[in-house]
């Protein structure tokens, strides 16, 4: 290479935001550009190697030992750049081989942080969406997508432990004349406040699921007999069933349900859920007394 080509080259190494380095089999730098000092903050020369990567040299250490046996590296790396931020980085050790032994070994390092932010930003695309599609937006709730495989789980363990499971199906009384005396706006909030009020009273091991409008489902596994369902029903009725005003809306909500027992009424998750909705239609027949609108 002709002088003028020496100097071309070295300005552009010099010139580009990638680590581009030399060290021989002893680990003394040889060759370092410009972005090595700027990345690191210190000069890779005359110092140990391990003091120039600081807390990245444990990180790293595997990867010089398998270089300098002659076999390429590379791998990911955080480095800590002077002003204390992260820097993402892509690593590639190369071997230096002469007559069949390692001379040292060419480093390039490029910065792939950018990149990085966007994976992290996907995952936690895809981590919303995968909420998004099982959980119930208006309440938190998981929603009815997610109800079979839900109850499918908790009958497989009660089939190998010989529990039962209840299946409760629930609506809010007078729900429709709620939304058309006031809106559908004051309809969400009183859907939002007794589901708060139903988070308050189930216990950590049985789950409420929103189906639509105002229907919901409470699942309670690990019972012992069917009436252990109706005590979880007890609960729910006694904390939903207070006084409630928002805005214009004064009402005690209350509610219908209907329950269905594996294995006493069904041993699959439809034939559950619909015995228990339609135990919740017969509630209703048999005249559950609406919230009073005033």
């Amino acid at each position: 290479m002709s002088q003028e080509g020496f100097v071309f080259a070295n300005t552009v190494i010099n010139s580009i935001d990638a680590i581009v380095g030399y060290w021989d089999c002893d680990l003394r730098c040889q060759f370092a550009n410009t972005a090595c000092a700027m990345w690191f903050g210190r000069s890779p020369h005359d110092i140990p190697i391990s003091k120039f990567l600081g807390p990245s040299y444990e990180t790293s250490l595997p990867y010089i030992l398998g270089v300098l046996k002659g076999e390429p590296q590379a791998f990911d790396c955080d480095i800590t750049l002077p002003d204390g931020t992260i820097r993402h980085s892509l690593a590639a050790y190369y071997p230096d081989i002469v007559d069949g032994a390692v001379r040292g070994f060419s480093v390039h390092m490029v910065n792939i942080t950018k990149m990085r932010r966007l994976e992290f930003e996907l995952e936690n695309c895809n981590r919303r969406a995968r909420l998004l599609a099982t959980r119930d937006f208006l309440t938190g709730f998981p929603n009815r997508y997610s109800l079979i495989d839900r109850v499918s789980a908790l009958l497989s363990q009660a089939a190998s432990s010989g529990e039962m499971v209840g299946i409760v199906s629930m609506d809010i009384d007078g729900f429709k004349e709620i939304n058309e005396t006031y809106g559908h706006d004051t309809g969400d909030a009183i859907i939002r406040e007794i589901a708060r009020r139903m988070k308050n009273a189930v216990h950590p091991t049985e789950t409420i699921v929103r189906m639509s409008g105002d229907e919901f489902l409470l699942l309670k596994p690990g019972i012992d007999v069917a009436l252990e369902a109706n005590y979880a029903i007890y609960r729910l009725l006694k904390t939903v069933q207070q006084p409630l005003q928002y805005d214009r809306a004064s009402l005690t909500p209350s509610l219908s349900f209907g329950i269905a027992v594996y294995p006493l009424n069904g041993t699959n998750a439809s034939e559950l859920l619909v015995n228990a909705d339609r135990a919740r239609r017969q509630a209703k027949k048999l005249g559950h007394v609406p919230p009073s609108v005033i």
